[in-house]
């Protein structure tokens, strides 16, 4: 069971989605804009992120960014899940860091296949690793310490 967080502000898009992860057993809940989505995250961390890319006020895209600079959150896994659906939209949103592109309306399969495929992407890896720690040992291996002469 993971814990999923939806962002949209089309109520019957995100209680939808919501009623179909449910079903297929996961916790999950939902918020109508990126702010209370950012706040949401911070407090308790989802498994995954379904975020709409337009939304009013703080669009998911300028979310995702802030995101992905975060220091706690720059690795949730977040599919943008949009009414957008061109190829210009899903380049912006994979470029902006999204893992996954999903297109409104849906099919309950289809999301509950790419959520599934997220989760499993992590395998039994953690949930997160502290940013400092994730990249501290791999810049310290690759950087050759001198030699007082």
């Amino acid at each position: 069971m993971a814990r999923i967080l939806i962002a949209d502000d089309d109520e019957l898009i995100a209680e939808l989605a919501s009623a179909v992860l449910i079903d297929a057993g996961h916790a999950c809940g939902w918020v109508t804009s990126a702010e209370a989505a950012w706040d949401c995250a911070r407090r308790k961390r989802p498994d995954v992120l379904l975020l709409d890319q337009a939304m009013p006020g703080e669009s998911g895209l300028t979310l995702l960014r802030r995101l992905r600079c975060s220091p706690q959150l720059y690795d949730l896994p977040v599919i943008m899940f949009t009414a957008m659906n061109g190829r210009e939209d899903e380049a912006q949103a994979i470029y902006a860091g999204a893992q996954d592109f999903l297109s409104k309306p849906f099919e309950p399969f289809d999301l509950v296949a790419r959520v599934a495929r997220i989760l499993g992407r992590r395998g039994d890896r953690p949930r997160h690793v502290d940013l400092a720690s994730a990249v501290l040992p791999q810049t310290a291996a690759r950087v050759p310490l001198r030699r007082a002469i």
